[in-house]
């Protein structure tokens, strides 16, 4: 099929359904205590003309509630189901940031190790140019909180520039993590490590390439084998740019439909941007999972009750939660900000406790995620096949307090535990 058919199918079957179908499909169990959660997914997902969504939520550890709604895939009538796999894109950073601490914790890192002393990676240098010497200053912290010195805004964010980059180098698309390490470490950075915050997606790859050198395996190997199978999560795994997996749902762009392909047969030409536009494989460790909502859920449960889990110490969660030096850019300068980001979350202090709301959420053309660790033990993932509403917002953004309402609606728990079935 040619990319310019691709285009017009593509456009063809993601809106039919959605138009057609007068009764939502929905799959997973319901439980009457919970039935604000129900009530909010059926009518978001409807009123914002969304493909398909999950949401899991656990309070105390406890897996009390998880649905599908929606559609997997249109053009074949598959519904969304529990377990349906998603890519989860930014909500990578967290399970990159917390196996990076639990690798400080066993003493084979420390936050303050220079990365590029870690790194063997070569600089690809334009003729005349130097390595920038302020990259010997960049810390492992420094990464876990964007503050390596890279701002997206002023230069470029090297993930989703592809085809420069692997032509740069003399070699064929798409770029692969070691060729970005090594093309941007040719270039000058946008501020002195450790002063300010920027996001960075090239901070957590090189975290990614850190995992890797200090455990002696591919990242996507260790943090399988070793950081998420003991958290009783196997279904998780690397996504990939032109393949669906079993259980995995097709993704429908919303505002930009159509890219240039980076990677497949027809590099250089017009695919939908969810398909070839840019390299997921490269994304591993920043924003390349695909994962399940419940997976989300038990990954989210066991940082929070950290000490019942034991995936991290008192001492490293404290390393998470602290503010660091610079602005997060939200509020006015010479006061603290309301939110600021830790250690691969975004943080808001609870006003007069100690305890915290943690969150990070995810972004993709076609891709729209959320992950909530609440101050009073709950914590929920919703996950979306489409990164746009109907209005043009981002599905996690606007549903994000909607279900806080949905959850403050709910007058008594349920004691059963999901996780524990069958």
């Amino acid at each position: 099929m040619t990319p310019r058919v691709l285009l017009a199918t593509f456009a063809l079957f993601s809106w039919l359904p959605l138009g057609a179908a007068n009764k939502l499909p929905e799959t997973g169990k319901t439980f009457p205590e919970l039935a604000s959660f129900d009530k909010l997914m059926r009518s978001f997902v409807k009123e914002n003309e969304i493909p398909g969504a999950a949401l899991a939520v656990a309070k105390d550890g406890r897996l009390v509630y998880v649905r599908g709604f929606g559609y997997a895939n249109l053009k074949e009538n598959e519904s969304i189901q529990p377990e349906s796999l998603f890519r989860i894109a930014s909500i990578s950073k967290p399970l990159t940031a917390v196996a990076t601490l639990q690798l400080v914790e066993q003493g084979k890192l420390k936050l303050d190790d220079a990365v590029f002393n870690l790194l063997p990676h070569r600089a690809h240098l334009p003729t005349g140019k130097r390595v920038d010497p302020r990259l010997e200053n960049i810390t492992v912290a420094h990464l876990m909180r964007h503050q390596g010195g890279w701002n997206r805004d002023k230069s470029i964010d090297p993930l989703f520039h592809s085809i420069e980059i692997a032509t740069a180098l003399g070699k064929t698309p798409p770029a692969t993590q070691n060729d970005i390490i090594r093309f941007m470490k040719g270039w000058p950075l946008d501020f002195n490590p450790g002063t300010r915050y920027a996001y960075s997606n090239l901070g957590y790859c090189l975290l990614g390439r850190v995992v890797e050198q200090t455990t002696g395996h591919s990242y996507e190997t260790y943090m399988k084998d070793t950081f998420l199978k003991p958290l009783g999560i196997t279904r998780m795994r690397s996504g990939k740019t032109l393949q669906r997996y079993k259980g995995e749902v097709t993704y429908y762009p919303k505002g930009q439909m159509a890219g240039i392909a980076v990677t497949g047969p027809h590099i250089g030409a017009k695919v939908p941007r969810p398909y070839g536009a840019w390299y997921i494989e490269a994304m591993d460790s920043l924003g390349g999972w695909i994962a399940s909502a419940p997976d989300l859920v038990r990954f989210g449960s066991a940082v929070d009750r950290f000490e019942q889990s034991k995936i991290l110490n008192a001492q490293s969660i404290k390393t998470m939660l602290t503010r660091p030096k610079g602005h997060f850019g939200n509020d006015q300068k010479n006061e603290p900000d309301k939110v600021y980001y830790g250690c691969g979350w975004s943080v808001r202090e609870v006003p007069n406790s100690k305890k915290t709301n943690r969150w990070h959420t995810g972004h993709l053309s076609g891709t729209s995620s959320i992950l909530v660790l609440r101050h009073d033990g709950l914590c929920w993932a919703a996950l979306f096949n489409t990164n746009q509403t109907s209005d043009k917002k981002r599905p996690s953004k606007k549903i994000d307090p909607l279900i806080h309402k949905a959850a403050d609606a709910v007058k008594e728990w349920p004691k059963h535990d999901l996780f524990s079935r069958p």
